[in-house]
């Protein structure tokens, strides 16, 4: 077939523009909003309590069982093949959606949505193996600009078809597969990279393309924390490697994974990124567990059977709450080595004041007020996290933290979804799982502002420490200021 040839273009245009078609009719599923309302109402007749204790768990599960093989097995067959393998796990979750019925098609439906979130890394990284780096940063742009587009757009016309046309859930879900299918469609079509940034990548000597747009949060250099590696990652590293023009498939394969180890140990040794990560990590588990039940909880507190909803009109005022938040957080210029953990102490304390709020109002118009300062508060520090993480990091290095942290975030996600959610553990209905959501999140807060308290505290005294030397001749000042120094990089 000429759809799987690679295209004999190198122009920029042609794959990015495929690749966020595909984005767009990816994302645009007007039915997402009101899934909830349709597993519960007449169509599949599905108690809450079995949604949340028997079917939703099993998303996470697959989610962290896919996801290690498939972060590999994407890069190691280049991005396109786990794309069209999304494309078409995404027809298989509809499929089943509009056709299914019982316990046992929901649970093959989670497992396969498991897939396609598991391979959305793909997405992602594609576009870095067929532009050229100084496209890297608009293109990137386009792609993630489009999803947001597209999934407030389909919650728009969701809410439009159920409050004013009357279209029923199940209708929605026909429109959300006649999109998909679209999206695997453009699948098809996009070029096979000739590369990858790890298993395929090209011996280079440029120096590498930082991560796009990473330093719109930085008011200086960087000079309060370790330094990362800086250097792009390729097989030829070391000269005493030897030439690696015809290795064996073992061997790279080999050396990929322990460069990965160096690379991971290399980067984490940085203190500064390992805090931000560490509240990645802890944060997006949380946020992830929030965005699995909150429909849920709307649905119990206003039951959709009887009560007019607006899971649509939230879903999309608060996709364009988090993409303002973001927005703003590069237009704010703060020293974020000093005040940074600040920021996740009062950020994660509002998102876990928005949770205790939604546990204990019976105004479903409040428990939705709730979600959009959740959703907001958390987009504004992801976006703020992903810049700090990206600081001194190559694009190969940042996806490859990226992976690990998101892992972290699933293994918690999936301690949490056992203990607190499965029927295995407690078993607790929604109501009571959104009070110890609000409790995690202070958890995090209070970590968090103990930690910006000593690194506030630690620098006025450094500063403190520097002015005392002023009296002393200049060589003693200039020992003094090197030891303040060394001091205030240990945090």
């Amino acid at each position: 077939m000429n759809c799987c040839r690679t295209s004999p273009s190198h122009s920029w245009v042609f794959p990015t523009v495929n690749l966020c078609c595909f984005g767009f009719f990816s994302m645009m599923k007007p039915s997402e909003p009101f899934v909830i309302p349709y597993l519960a109402g007449p169509d599949k007749n599905i108690s809450l309590s079995m949604i949340t204790n028997e079917i939703f768990p099993i998303w996470t599960y697959s989610y962290l069982v896919l996801l290690l093989p498939v972060f590999i097995l994407t890069d190691y067959i280049r991005y396109k093949p786990v794309i069209i393998l999304q494309g078409i796990s995404f027809i298989i979750t509809w499929l089943l959606l509009v056709f299914g019925q019982g316990l046992r098609a929901m649970q093959v439906l989670e497992f396969f949505y498991g897939m396609v979130s598991a391979t959305e890394v793909a997405y992602y990284a594609y576009i870095y193996s067929v532009v050229s780096p100084e496209h890297y940063q608009k293109v990137s742009g386009y792609c993630r600009s489009i999803t947001l587009v597209a999934y407030t757009a389909a919650s728009v016309l969701a809410q439009l078809l159920v409050s004013l046309a009357n279209v029923s859930y199940f209708y929605l879900n026909v429109i959300s597969l006649a999109s998909v299918c679209v999206a695997f469609l453009f699948s098809l079509f996009l070029p096979m990279p000739k590369k990858s940034m790890f298993f395929h990548a090209k011996p280079s000597k440029e120096t590498p393309p930082k991560p796009p747009g990473k330093d719109a949060f930085l008011e200086e250099p960087q000079t309060d924390h370790k330094p990362v590696y800086q250097e792009i990652f390729t097989f030829s590293r070391n000269q005493d490697d030897g030439p690696l023009s015809t290795p064996k498939p073992g061997n790279v394969t080999l050396r990929v994974f322990v460069q990965w180890f160096q690379d991971l140990k290399g980067c984490y040794s940085s203190k500064h990124l390992f805090y931000w990560s560490l509240w990645w990590a802890f944060s997006t588990a949380g946020f992830n567990q929030v965005l699995n039940y909150v429909q849920i909880l709307w649905d119990y507190k206003a039951p959709s059977q009887s009560s007019t909803i607006y899971n649509g009109a939230v879903e999309a005022l608060a996709t364009l709450g988090g993409a303002l938040a973001a927005f703003t957080a590069g237009c704010v210029k703060v020293n974020w080595d000093l005040l940074g953990e600040l920021a996740l102490a009062i950020f994660s304390a509002a998102d876990a004041g928005s949770l205790f709020l939604m546990h204990y109002t019976t105004n479903i118009w409040v428990c939705y007020a709730g979600f959009l300062i959740f959703k907001s508060s958390y987009m504004l520090l992801i976006t703020i996290a992903a810049f700090q993480i990206a600081v001194n990091l190559s694009v190969e290095r940042y996806a490859l933290v990226f992976g690990i942290n998101t892992f972290i975030a699933l293994v918690i996600q999936t301690v949490i979804t056992v203990a607190v959610v499965d029927n295995q553990g407690l078993g607790l209905p929604v109501s009571i799982q959104f009070l110890i959501y609000g409790s995690y999140f202070s958890v995090i807060a209070g970590i968090f502002l103990m930690r910006s308290i000593y690194i506030i505290c630690s620098a006025k005294c450094g500063k403190e420490h520097c002015r005392s030397t002023t009296g002393r001749n200049p060589s003693e000042r200039e020992d003094s200021i090197s030891n303040t120094n060394t001091v205030t990089t240990q945090f």
